[in-house]
């Protein structure tokens, strides 16, 4: 993947009355119509756009047809794309005067690198919208019932993620484990054994609710109830490989077998989706008539 580093092009930005900008988007954890209706609106206005290997493809049906879409995925154990090769790509078409969207699975303050992609684009000097999408460690739990706090037994929530980088520090599994809070994990699957020990070797109980849900709000969405003694084996035997969102903690035994009005089956979700630009339309007409 290359990208022509011409100048920018100050003539087409001046006649445009603009500077500069990216927007980063969160495409929330899996199905289009969980959007936030600013996500929809700035994915219709860009030229061009560069998108995670996790966001869904039916994400994509809001960006015209016209526009320039550039995968940037990053996998774990697989060929990605280099962080500073993104941060070039970011700054050159915006200063050629492109409306750069940044579109990224989930929220992109979440596990997603959107810090150092605004300190770098800040460097740089281009201004930066951030919009918010609602990330995996909330919604993937809740597309199986399971609330992440609760005042009966999870009085708070910590996301963290078993995949620290190179050299770095990964979570005080043992303080985990004696906090009393439900711990949501990212990008665990490869090392849910580890980290099963880790937080039984931290004084939680074998028998503590968890939860694996893999793809959530996909159509390829599946998702395993257990114990935290018994989690490696479900994952492993269920195949629910990345992503995946582990939960540990009282919630995790709650909600089973619950019907959720507001979380909708995989199919159903994409048959809604369709409705949605109408309905963006709709409410955009609605405020403008506001004033």
């Amino acid at each position: 993947m290359t990208f022509d580093p011409t100048p920018s092009t100050p003539s087409r930005l001046q006649a445009e009355g603009r500077r500069p900008v990216v927007t980063l988007v969160g495409a929330g954890p899996g199905a289009a119509d969980l959007l936030t209706v600013r996500a929809v609106k700035a994915l219709r206005q860009a030229t061009v756009v560069l998108v995670d290997d996790l966001v869904d493809p039916d994400v994509l049906r809001y960006v015209r047809r016209s526009a320039r879409v550039v995968p940037v995925g990053k996998r774990g154990g697989c060929a990605s794309t280099p962080q500073a090769f993104i941060h070039r790509l970011m700054v050159a078409e915006a200063r050629r005067g492109e409306r750069v969207v940044r579109l990224k699975g989930g929220d992109p303050f979440v596990f997603g690198r959107g810090g150092e992609e605004v300190d770098a684009l800040r460097e740089a000097g281009l201004e930066v919208a951030v919009v918010s999408g609602l990330t995996a460690g909330l919604a993937g739990p809740a597309a199986l019932g399971i609330p992440v706090t609760d005042r009966r037994c999870g009085p708070g929530v910590v996301l963290v993620t078993a995949h620290e980088r190179e050299g770095g520090q990964g979570p005080d599994w043992g303080a985990l484990a004696r906090s009393g809070l439900t711990v949501v994990i990212y990008m665990g699957g490869a090392r849910v054994a580890e980290v099963a020990a880790a937080l039984q070797a931290g004084g939680l109980s074998p028998d503590t609710p968890a939860a694996a849900v893999h793809a959530a709000h996909t159509a390829r969405q599946r998702g395993a109830r257990c114990t935290l003694g018994t989690l490696a084996a479900t994952v492993a035997e269920q195949a629910l490989a990345s992503p995946v969102v582990l939960v540990v903690g009282g919630v995790a035994g709650l909600g089973e077998g619950a019907v959720l009005e507001g979380v909708l089956p995989a199919r159903a979700a994409e048959a809604s989706a369709a409705d949605a630009p109408a309905l963006w339309s709709a409410g955009e007409r609605a405020m403008a008539t506001r004033g």
